[in-house]
Order: C-alpha cells, then sequence, then structure tokens
C-alpha cells in the first residue's frame, strides 16, 4: 500500500470530517485549503440526531457537547398571525426515539473541534492559501496542481471544495449550481438584546408569505442566530456579501410584531444566494471522488448539509478500510451508499422550502395538517433521516 495522501480539497467541515474519519482507519491525508487560514463563517446550524451519531463514531460527543446548546423544541409560527402552527418537543421521549440530541451550533465552534481533533492527529496535514487549479489521475496514483505552481501527489483525492467545486468542475463538468431564487440574510445577536418573548431555548421559525425567519441560542447561549430568508431573483456568488436592511425590511413588511422586533434589532447582515443542484448517481472516477457540497449541495430548509458531510466522511472511510488498496472500488461502495440518501434529502429541502413560504389556502392547509400531528407522528415523519446510517456508515432506508 502506498505511503502517499488521500488528498483532500477544502479545509471546511466535510474536508475535515473526512480527513479525521480516515485518520482513525489508519490512512494518512492532506488538507489543503484554498484560504490563508483555516475557520468558518460564524452562523448558526442545526444538528439532527445522524449528525450526533456520526460525532460518538469519531469520538467527539465530547467535545460537541461543550460548544452546542440543546433547545427545548422546534417550532413554527405563522408570520401573519402570531399564531403557533405546530411544535415538536426534544426532550426525553424525542431522545429516547433517536437515541441522540438535536442540537445547535455555532459553525466557527463546530470547525473548531474538527479542527483541533486533526491538529491533534498525527495522520493529518494540512496546507492553507493553496488554490487548486487541476488534477490528473495517473490511476496508481493522482497529482494536484495549483494555481501558485505547488505540486501535491497522493494516493486518492476527495473533493470536498463545497458549491462552486473546482473539482465537481472538472470530474463532472456540469456547470454552474442551480440558483433558487430565495436569499438568505444572517446575523448573530446578544441574547442580553433579543426581546423578552423572543428570549427562549427553542428553534423557532416564522413561516410567512415567501419568507421565513428562524431564531435560536448558540455559542453556549451567549448569543442568538437570526436567519431571514425571502424570494428574490438577485443573484451573487458568495457566502459573506454585505446585505440591504432596508431590502429585508420590504420583504418582511405587514409581519407579526415578534418578527418584526427582532429583525430591527440587527444594523449589519451578510447574505447569500441560496443554491442547489439536481441530485446526480455519479460522482466519482477511478482514484477520484467527491464529499458533501462539492456531491450534492442542497438548500438548508432540512438544516442537513453539515450532517449530510459528516455522514459522507464516516461512509467513505468505511468504504475505504473495507476494500483496503482498492480505493477505485471504496469509491464506487461510498457513492453508491450515499446517493439515493442524499438525492432524497435535496429534493425533501426543496419542498420544505415550498412548505415554509405557503400563502393562502397551502398555509391554511399547512397550518392544519401540521397543527393535528402528535409528537409521536412528528418523530415519525423524521425517523427516515434522523436515524440516517449506522455508526460503522453503512446505510439506512
Amino acid at each position: 500500500m502506498t505511503d502517499d495522501p488521500i488528498l483532500i480539497i477544502g479545509g471546511g467541515i466535510g474536508g475535515l470530517a473526512a480527513a479525521l474519519a480516515l485518520g482513525r482507519q489508519g490512512r494518512p491525508t492532506h488538507v489543503i485549503e484554498q484560504s490563508e487560514y483555516l475557520g468558518e463563517i460564524g452562523a448558526g446550524i442545526q444538528i439532527a440526531p445522524n449528525a450526533f451519531k456520526m460525532f460518538a463514531a469519531l469520538g467527539l460527543t465530547e467535545a460537541i457537547n461543550d460548544v452546542a446548546v440543546f433547545p427545548d423544541a422546534l417550532v413554527m409560527m405563522d408570520a401573519l398571525s402570531g399564531e403557533q402552527i405546530t411544535t415538536v418537543p426534544l426532550d426525553g421521549p424525542f431522545r429516547e426515539r433517536f437515541a441522540f440530541p438535536y442540537g445547535v451550533i455555532y459553525r466557527p465552534d463546530l470547525h473548531q473541534v474538527y479542527l483541533d481533533a486533526c491538529r491533534a492527529s498525527s495522520l493529518v496535514a494540512l496546507s492553507t492559501g493553496q488554490k487548486v487549479s487541476a488534477y490528473e489521475d495517473h490511476g496508481d496514483h493522482v497529482r494536484v496542481l495549483t494555481e501558485a505552481g505547488h505540486d501535491h501527489r497522493g494516493t486518492a483525492l476527495i473533493g470536498a471544495d463545497g458549491l462552486w467545486s473546482r473539482i465537481r468542475g472538472q470530474l463532472i463538468g456540469d456547470g454552474p449550481p442551480r440558483v433558487s431564487g430565495h436569499i438568505a440574510y444572517r446575523a448573530v445577536l446578544p441574547t442580553a438584546e433579543v426581546p423578552d418573548t423572543s428570549r427562549n431555548n427553542n428553534v423557532v421559525l416564522w413561516a410567512g408569505p415567501k419568507t421565513h425567519l428562524v431564531h435560536y441560542p448558540l455559542h453556549r447561549g451567549d448569543i442568538f442566530n437570526l436567519v431571514a430568508v425571502f424570494h428574490s431573483d438577485r443573484y451573487e456568488e458568495g457566502w459573506n456579501i454585505f446585505g440591504d436592511p432596508d431590502e429585508l425590511a420590504q420583504h418582511f413588511s405587514g409581519q407579526h410584531p415578534s418578527v418584526l422586533a427582532m429583525l430591527e434589532k440587527i444594523e449589519s447582515w451578510r447574505m447569500w444566494v441560496l443554491c442547489d443542484r439536481e441530485p446526480i448517481k455519479e460522482w466519482s472516477h477511478g482514484r477520484v471522488t467527491l464529499l458533501g457540497d462539492a456531491a450534492h449541495p442542497m438548500l438548508q430548509y432540512l438544516a442537513q448539509g453539515a450532517c449530510m458531510a459528516t455522514e459522507d466522511a464516516v461512509c467513505l472511510a468505511g468504504k475505504v478500510a473495507a476494500h483496503g488498496a482498492d480505493i477505485a472500488a471504496a469509491f464506487r461502495a461510498y457513492q453508491q451508499d450515499r446517493y439515493l440518501r442524499t438525492g432524497r434529502v435535496q429534493l425533501t429541502a426543496r419542498f420544505y422550502g415550498d412548505v415554509y413560504h405557503a400563502a393562502g389556502v397551502t398555509a391554511e392547509l399547512r397550518a392544519m395538517t401540521l397543527g393535528a400531528r402528535t409528537p409521536a407522528q412528528a418523530y415519525q415523519g423524521m425517523a427516515w433521516l434522523y436515524e440516517g446510517i449506522d455508526e460503522a456508515g453503512a446505510q439506512r432506508f
């Protein structure tokens, strides 16, 4: 077996998760990141039981629990009337049903947990400030070339370089991502500044016509995460563009005072255009494969982007361990195990966007349908997702 590392392009959550998972299988990896430093943009993400199961498999449970917040419930509110549509308790019965909790976490905190674990491993090398220009698959090894002239040799290549993946562009060549027509504004707010009516330990979603607002506590409860989404044909590439508060106010005009009170607290927003891609069946060829958003980018409406990338990492490492020196077979097996599950999440996330942004009769039907569910029925409806894959990375349907 070659001593060359498995090259991983992208030092985000998916790339570091893959490095850590492969390291636990005794495989050396080299993570190559285009930014000058390894870090994540400040925003909150929701972590469902399927991801906590993977954290346990990676030995990260204690470190994650130290920085996560565990909300009491998922709550959907009508953004016009202020009435509660549904609530899903996340207490004892939820944990008994799924064996793992539901949490929320500050994205930089999650990334730091992975980064600390990777730095503690002698099997993980980390390089920054290197933007990949191309790769070469030579059959018995791969080479990665960077714009600055670096040449890295590896036994295999994993593209974990996100929605605008350079590796995907060369491997699949399917053009730019699909623009959803939805824009997200995000911000964080010190908990002390959150209006009393909204200062609770829940993940709250205010569903309005072609809009929604989500807020929940983060970072040991010190701050609140706010994400406001609305429909727009505007397009700008990137994740960290300054948003226009006047544009936000226009789209949320006339909504419930609790919604407006939260939005008015934020003076500076960052925005991104929500994009995904059509699900595909094949994202591996030879010694090259994709992971996370590079393989199956999804809209955020199921809150599963980081969860799916973490599942990918555990599954991939399991297949590499099972197939030994036959990397191409391992990558094919990984792809086969993942494409239907991740495709289902991609398509279901689009549907949830329609549910969240419903108006008129559709909104009334939403309230009637969701409001009639018992907690047990709500849990059963998400069992396919939250039970996920087993700790060895094998798929469950």
